[in-house]
């Protein structure tokens, strides 16, 4: 379907068309026909599946259709300030022709910014792009005026409540009139996220689009090595496959802090990404990054979804994802418009279960890797093959002692003694216990006389 099948305004088309979109994914071929119908509706769909546009295009074809306002008419929540950041610019882009003010509301900001934020939100602005923390912090002063908002929608919802927003959701829906068009979109539908739904939805539109299989241009690959080997073999890639353009994700911010610090140490140009990092030092880490003043960029899952970087060369997973649905997320970051790309995974010994799960997900089995001879090749001592079992020595050395003795006693009896049967021992029976005299102790008798 194109998007001028869509019963969307001229004006709209027109920024399409200028941004060379044409054709609808999937999920917005199901959207926005619902969304224009005015339907509360929930969409399952993974990152990348185009669902910026199709939450966007049905509120900015209805603003175009009346006079600019100051006031609030749609709010857009999302996880991450990166991702308020993309969802801010990509309105711009579809707004082009239409007279719509927005604005993106996150943390992370200073004093000057948080005051520039409330300038703005006094100021008015139809279209409110937030992070739940920030604008629960904005509401809680009293400025914010959400009473004739038209448009509340959650973008990434499962990892918002990942994150441990959802009582912060639930107080800003609270601000919010009851006559709503109410948009959820999230790439998983776990039972709180079906929890969420129930509270803020009104009989919506179910749409589920299938997690998608990564790309076969993403050559992919996966190393079966110990923990420890982690650090030098990800140097070994970086030498003979690249070290340009790379993303390595890791399960934990203060691994990604570790791993950078090592990586820097060896005279790598690795920058980090983690949520510990204040606004301003994560917009200097993307633009280094972007302009390839960075080669290697470390990152936790934050860096996995909505972050379009189009000529990432290689993923290296330090740590096997949580799901499935993380990996495709992450590996997902490189081949992109139309490009090859490189996802390999280093898989320790207790996550080749976990990495199983892949597997059986993808369909397939991922190629693996020989370790390099430095790193002990594919006999290291971690592997199934060579790991002794542990039922082939566990209390060895007391059996053999056991026997030893039971040896030693055999062959100190005599052999013409036939061996006694052995009677069971009777139990001892405390005896009548004996009664004690005692002599009483003789006065010393003075000598006579004295």
């Amino acid at each position: 379907m194109t998007f001028e099948e869509l019963d969307l305004t001229d004006d709209v088309l027109d920024a399409l068309y200028d941004m060379n979109f044409s054709e609808c994914t999937p999920i917005q071929e199901q959207a926005i026909p619902a969304a224009l119908n005015g339907r509360d509706l929930i969409a399952v769909a993974q990152t990348g599946t185009g669902k910026t546009a199709a939450f966007l295009l049905p509120v900015i074809n209805e603003l175009s259709k009346r006079k600019p306002s100051d006031k609030v008419k749609c709010v857009v929540m999302t996880p991450t300030r990166e991702l308020a950041m993309q969802i801010d610019a990509q309105m711009d882009g579809f707004s082009y022709f239409v007279p719509i003010s927005s604005l993106a509301i996150y943390g992370g900001t200073d004093g000057a910014g948080f005051a520039q934020q409330q300038r703005a939100l006094r100021s008015g602005a139809e279209v409110i792009i937030a992070t739940p923390g920030r604008m629960l912090a904005h509401l809680q002063m009293g400025y914010v005026d959400l009473s004739e908002v038209e448009f509340f929608i959650l973008d990434e919802a499962d990892r918002m409540l990942d994150m441990g927003f959802y009582d912060d959701i639930m107080q800003i829906v609270k601000h919010l009139p009851a006559e709503r068009r109410t948009m959820m979109f999230s790439a998983t539908m776990p039972p709180k996220i079906q929890k969420l739904a129930k509270t803020v939805l009104d009989n919506p539109v179910e749409i589920k689009i299938a997690v998608s299989r990564p790309t076969e241009k993403i050559a992919q690959s996966a190393y079966i090595c110990p923990e420890r080997t982690k650090t030098a073999l990800l140097c070994h890639i970086f030498e003979t496959v690249s070290s340009k353009r790379v993303i390595v994700f890791a399960s934990s911010k203060l691994k990604v802090k570790e791993l950078a610090r090592e990586l820097r140490r060896r005279h790598y140009a690795v920058a980090e990404m983690h949520s510990d990092l204040e606004q301003k030092a994560r917009d200097v880490v993307m633009r280094d990054f972007r302009n390839s003043h960075t080669d290697i960029l470390v990152a936790t899952d934050i860096l996995s979804r909505g972050i379009d970087i189009d000529d990432i060369s290689m993923v290296v997973n330090f740590d096997v994802p949580h799901d499935a649905e993380d990996y495709v997320h992450r590996i997902g970051r490189t081949a992109r418009a139309g490009a090859g790309g490189i996802a390999i995974t280093l898989v320790g010994e207790r996550d080749r279960r976990k990495f199983r799960f892949i597997e059986d997900f993808l369909g397939y089995e991922v190629r693996k890797g020989e370790l390099p001879s430095e790193l002990g090749g594919m006999k290291d001592e971690t592997t199934r093959e060579s790991k002794p079992q542990r039922s082939d020595h566990r209390g060895k050395g007391r059996r053999d002692k056991v026997q030893r003795a039971k040896k030693k006693d055999k062959e100190a009896a005599p052999e013409t003694q036939p061996q006694a049967e052995t009677q069971p021992e009777q139990p001892k029976t405390a005896g009548p216990r004996k009664k004690r005299y005692y002599r009483p102790k003789k006065k010393p008798q003075l000598p006579k006389g004295e």
